[in-house]
């Protein structure tokens, strides 16, 4: 269902995948949007990739396949945002790259492009992307306010800013208490097991 993606297996609030960008791109909601837009992007694309090579993939040689797959679609993004969004790119350039590696990206191959069709497959890339993005920007959202007392990079009050909010140990600050809020509205109001994951 396109809203699990969002809400019930988010890849960073509830799967607990890809925390790395999580934590070393929100300290601006500029920086975690750009990030969670490309990865929302490869995610697509590798899907939609994936299905439609799916009946031409040996099983064996299935791996080396998505890894490359992947790396094209990562290669593609980096090249356009390198060429269109400079300056925030000087910062994230790094981690674009990293996109090769996140399990999100990988998983959602193995476990969905390759056992469904184009369109199926293209939702879950778009509802994970979604779901990723919208986690970025909610930690970057907060962070930035924080840390920078800002959004956008505009000062919104005199205020001491919190710089350790800016430090990764913040970073993993807001995942956690947002995993728990999550967590405990699940349990609290929709009477749900929350789930866990692990990844990088």
């Amino acid at each position: 269902m396109f809203k699990n993606g969002i809400w019930g297996e988010n890849p960073v609030f509830r799967l607990a995948l890809s925390l790395c960008p999580a934590v070393a791109v929100t300290t601006t909601v500029k920086n975690g949007l750009l990030m969670g837009v490309s990865v929302l992007f490869v995610l697509v694309m590798v899907n939609i990739t994936i299905s439609l090579l799916k009946p031409f993939i040996h099983p064996k040689a299935r791996f080396p396949i998505f890894m490359f797959t992947i790396a094209t679609w990562v290669t593609v993004i980096d090249l356009i945002l390198s060429a269109y969004a400079r300056g925030v790119y000087a910062e994230i350039g790094l981690y674009i790259q990293l996109i090769v590696t996140y399990a999100i990206v990988f998983s959602r191959a193995e476990l969905v492009a390759s056992k469904h069709k184009v369109i199926p497959s293209a939702i879950d890339g778009l509802s994970m992307g979604i779901g990723f993005t919208f986690a970025l920007v909610l930690i970057s959202f907060i962070r930035e306010i924080l840390g920078k007392g800002a959004i956008f990079g505009i000062p919104f009050a005199e205020s001491s800013p919190f710089l350790l909010m800016l430090l990764p140990a913040g970073g993993f600050f807001i995942v956690g208490l947002l995993m728990a809020l999550l967590n405990w509205i699940d349990i609290r109001f929709l009477g749900k097991t929350p789930i866990s994951g692990g990844g990088h």
